[in-house]
């Protein structure tokens, strides 16, 4: 008996996965391990294993079988959901030529090598030709899929990051959050002028303890080591596979609580990615669905969970053992003003939770403007100092400390950003919702004991892969769609009571 045509395609795309994974972890050597010397090599080898990708994708037998399968019908949830995923996936690469995927793919390894010299010596006309080259290529993706998609070329782009994601609704809960955030910023900084001023740990902490202090508190939220790596890059991320999970963090020893929120998001993320449905390993459905959500998981974990009292409750005695330390400044209560003051400031992954908003809307603008072709390269950094100036009432000195702090355009990212506050909201209302359901979670944060927080996440989120849409999802979950709601009643709770 012949294999049906959906069952066809679910081995072509197990291979296509196969080879997604592989160049995951090669794209993880190159940040952390590899040396320089190995860079064009490595451009090469992923360059290659892109096109086969693509070629799987593009081959007409793909396009023969997913009509045929959904011509049959017949399907349950789960294969029917694989099915839909398995034609979007089909949709985006086949508004591509060969050529361009593979010149594309070129561009960004050559920008993002450039980028960590132009980084370190904060010099954005050395890599701004680079730059150049790699959004030209981005803005023809983005036309050939615009075309292809019937949406604008932005949204088109975020479509490949947030699923049926769209800028009119984005730009609709910016401007909620910048109607509110403002004035609410202004309360937050006198309420905590009139607190006692939080007392910074003195350092230097070593890095040796700073990585023990890290693995064991990622232990304690259910990082599993057998499956996953922490190591060491210019900019934090979780990559590899499902099954090895591998993180990155950057250490500053006159400042160990920068790194460790960098890990600790960063374990939201492997979380998640742990926990998907084992069930469709190695199938589109079974993937994590959008990085809206994917951001949501790391958000909650980093924001909602891990600067909270009752957190803090348990990790206090952690820190101070770490670094042989004692006294008041590594009491609860001051640790918990610490990680929860608010100060405008420059850099992005170090930044508040009340004034984070504004550096993904600095960055969502301004990519915006350059995919339509409003803003050129050669002027981001007078544009992003405007920027921050305007919405932050900052303006960095340095290039390092302003559009170079980043590596997502850098590595060809682009409609990416907007995603990191659709997270942040997503992590407060799904929280919400988790800790009103379950009355055990609360009080086990305190313990150290996160199973009830992630049983609840696993049933609600992580078990659902790309099952649903993110709105589903968080209808199910919530009972209501994304909404900034519950972000800004949690804002309220923590800085104003």
């Amino acid at each position: 008996m012949s294999e049906s045509p959906y069952r066809r395609l679910e081995k072509r795309f197990e291979r296509l996965l196969l080879l997604h994974d592989a160049a995951a972890v090669l794209h993880w050597d190159w940040a952390t391990m590899m040396p320089r010397g190995g860079a064009q090599a490595r451009s090469d080898q992923l360059a290659a294993l892109k096109a086969v990708q693509h070629g799987i994708l593009t081959d007409p037998e793909t396009g023969d079988l997913l009509q045929a399968a959904g011509a049959e019908g017949g399907l349950d949830a789960w294969p029917a959901a694989n099915l839909r995923e398995m034609r979007r996936l089909w949709v985006h690469a086949t508004a591509l030529t060969e050529d361009l995927v593979h010149a594309l793919s070129k561009a960004q390894s050559a920008c993002e090598t450039a980028w960590r010299t132009a980084r370190a010596e904060s010099d954005f006309a050395s890599v701004l030709g680079h730059l150049e080259t790699l959004l030209a290529l981005v803005r023809e993706v983005a036309a050939a899929k615009s075309g292809t998609l019937g949406v604008s070329p932005y949204d088109a782009l975020l479509d490949e990051y947030e699923p049926d994601g769209r800028s009119d609704e984005i730009d609709a809960v910016f401007r909620e959050l910048e109607d509110f955030l403002p004035q609410f910023l202004g309360e937050v900084m006198e309420h905590q002028a009139r607190e006692p001023a939080a007392a910074a740990p003195e350092g230097p902490f070593p890095v040796d303890r700073q990585r023990a202090l890290a693995v064991r508190l990622m232990e304690a939220l259910g990082f599993d080591f057998d499956h996953g790596r922490l190591d060491v890059s210019l900019h934090p991320f979780c990559g590899g596979t499902v099954d090895d999970v591998r993180i990155t963090t950057r250490y500053d020893e006159s400042d160990f609580t920068s790194s460790l929120m960098g890990v600790l998001h960063e374990t939201g993320h492997a979380l998640y990615e742990r926990a998907l449905p084992a069930a469709w390993r190695g199938q589109p459905v079974g993937l994590a669905r959008g990085m809206g959500l994917h951001e949501s998981q790391s958000l909650l974990i980093e924001m909602q969970v891990c600067r909270s009292q009752g957190f803090l409750t348990f990790a206090a005695p952690l820190m101070a053992e770490a670094f042989g330390a004692a006294g008041p400044a590594w009491e609860t209560d001051n640790l918990y003003r610490l990680y929860t003051r608010v100060a405008p400031s420059l850099i992005r992954v170090d930044a508040d939770e009340v004034t984070y908003p504004a550096h993904v809307i600095v960055r969502y603008r301004l990519e915006t403007a350059m995919i339509t072709g409003d803003l050129r390269a050669a002027d981001l950094p007078g544009a992003w100092n405007d920027a921050m100036g305007d919405l932050l009432g900052l303006t960095p000195d340095n290039d390092a400390d302003g559009c170079l702090q980043d590596q997502h355009w850098y590595d060809g990212a682009w409609g990416y950003f907007p995603t990191y506050t659709l997270g942040a909201i997503a992590a407060a209302q799904l929280f919400d919702a988790a800790t009103k359901a379950d009355s055990a979670i609360r009080p086990g944060i305190a313990r150290g004991d996160f199973k009830p927080l992630l049983g609840w996440l696993a049933d609600n989120v992580h078990s659902k892969g790309s099952l649903l849409s993110t709105r589903d999802l968080l209808v199910q979950a919530t009972g209501r769609p994304l909404d900034a709601g519950a972000f800004k009643a949690h804002l309220k709770r923590r800085y104003l009571s």
